[in-house]
């Protein structure tokens, strides 16, 4: 978070700084082709793992390239281990200001470097799974998930908007206030958009029926952290995860899926929110728990 993220005591999320599209057809020059693309994530960053769910469930991996960044960030920003072999890139920071040298503000994941023309032309995260999903559907492996089905896409999109202002970007802006009445607007529109979901799930497996979509990739990385970081970390404690039964089995549905259980790394996740956000916890302290069972039987199938 940086000062100018902060108005009158609420959060507010910088824009987006490269908002490029690609295409199927190459509309612009950046076209939708196989080891063009590489896209940079964190373990521990919710928008990131968003990417690298939808590129494992449609079997995109050998499709667009992948560098996983260090989860403890400075003020240089994200490292890359080793530096990305590809770029050679020590840190994210590089590669922004060599597409921007006037860039300033926060050096995001997930974004998108493009090989051919040497720069970043995405950092955009909600269009980055979209993007994967309509724009890439050429090389989406046999029998891979529609993720944003036409037909339900007006709904997807208004269920998205929703969780993402009251429950994804919310605990942010419960966590990162700087004033009470900030705090509890916050707080008060995060539990009660979780409370409707957890009547929604009620009567169905996902969000949207039987079939996952691009809706339970969004809502699931926030649960994820949830209990192990947002409750405490950002004071959003009015109740856990694991007292919704509805959410919390379908939290543990989606995790048993590979795409998303193998991208979900909790000492990442901890480590980078604990260490990092010393604004918040200046000792770094890392917790150890909370203890939960994320393979516990879900029973979400009946």
């Amino acid at each position: 978070m940086t000062a100018q993220e902060v108005e009158s005591g609420r959060f507010v999320r910088q824009a987006n700084r490269f908002t490029e599209r690609i295409t199927a057809a190459g509309a612009g020059g950046l076209r939708a082709e196989p080891g063009r693309y590489r896209l940079f994530v964190s373990y521990a960053c919710p928008w990131a793992q968003r990417s690298m769910i939808v590129r494992r469930l449609l079997g995109l991996e050998d499709v667009i390239g992948l560098a996983v960044v260090d989860p403890i960030r400075d003020e240089r920003g994200w490292r890359i281990p080793g530096r990305d072999p590809v770029t050679g890139a020590e840190f994210l920071s590089e590669l922004y200001l060599h597409s921007d040298p006037s860039f300033k503000g926060r050096y995001t994941v997930p974004c998108i470097w493009d090989t051919a023309t040497k720069r970043l032309v995405t950092n955009d995260f909600p269009d980055i799974t979209t993007m994967m999903e309509t724009e890439f559907t050429a090389y989406h492996k046999p029998g891979a998930p529609d993720l944003y089905p036409e037909a339900l896409r007006p709904e997807i999109d208004e269920l998205n908007g929703v969780v993402y202002t009251n429950v994804n970007n919310g605990v942010y802006k419960a966590g990162f206030a700087t004033a009470q009445a900030a705090y509890d607007e916050a707080v008060d529109a995060l539990f009660k958009t979780l409370d409707d979901l957890e009547a929604g799930l009620a009567g169905r497996r996902y969000l949207f029926g039987d079939q996952i979509t691009e809706a339970d990739v969004r809502l699931y990385t926030t649960l994820a952290r949830f209990d192990a970081v947002y409750y405490s970390h950002f004071k959003c404690n009015l109740r856990r995860l694991v007292d919704y039964p509805n959410l919390w089995a379908y939290a543990r549905d989606l995790y048993s899926v590979p795409a998303f259980g193998d991208t979900t790394d909790f000492d990442h996740i901890k480590r980078h929110y604990y260490v990092t956000q010393r604004n918040i916890n200046p000792s770094g302290v890392v917790p150890k728990g909370p203890l939960l069972d994320w393979t516990a039987p879900h029973n979400r199938e009946r």
